[in-house]
């Protein structure tokens, strides 16, 4: 059965995927993250987000806004989800490749930790990050560009970067191809 969300043209062993994460915040600063309960990422913590629906012509931040529904029970308009980074990784946990695009949800949220289908939904400070289960993607790369995209640009929005990694190798590799750090 073919993969119902790998590009069309990308190789079967190695299937080409377009999804988005979401970085929401609460009114203490705390991080929005769920502890996954389904591959990829099982039992580890990652911001919410998913696949896009390609069939139906699903746009990045439309994916966002849909996830950020499905899985927080928010309706975010558009408006306040901001593009905050592209990551491209090359044979992830040797899988496939992803394209994912990174928003930051602008302003504060709330949402009650849960259960759901996907895992647990919960809420951790910016500290606690280092000693939660994450994959090592996102601990070495993502989140310090995500951290300092986070600094307001003169526009009072945040940065941007783009990145690619490749964990292809027993050793990460990753080259940032655009950072835009707010000042």
């Amino acid at each position: 059965m073919a993969d119902a969300h790998a590009l069309h043209g990308s190789s079967p062993d190695l299937p080409y995927r377009i999804a988005c994460l979401c970085d929401l915040r609460d009114e203490q600063g705390r991080i929005l993250l769920l502890r996954r309960a389904k591959a990829p990422n099982l039992g580890l913590c990652s911001p919410i987000g998913g696949k896009l629906d390609i069939a139906h012509g699903e746009s990045p931040a439309q994916c966002a806004q849909r996830e950020i529904l499905e899985e927080a029970g928010l309706h975010v308009p558009i408006e306040r989800i901001h593009l905050l980074g592209l990551v491209s990784e090359c044979a992830f946990e040797g899988k496939g490749h992803w394209l994912m695009f990174v928003y930051r949800v602008l302003g504060t949220v709330h949402v009650e930790p849960r259960d759901m289908r996907e895992g647990r939904l919960d809420w951790f400070r910016p500290e606690e990050l280092d000693a939660l289960p994450v994959p090592e993607t996102d601990r070495r790369i993502i989140w310090p560009l995500m951290n300092a995209a986070e600094q307001q640009t003169a526009g009072g929005r945040p940065g941007f970067f783009a990145v690619h990694i490749d964990c292809r190798g027993k050793d990460l590799a990753w080259t940032v191809e655009q950072q835009t750090p707010g000042t």
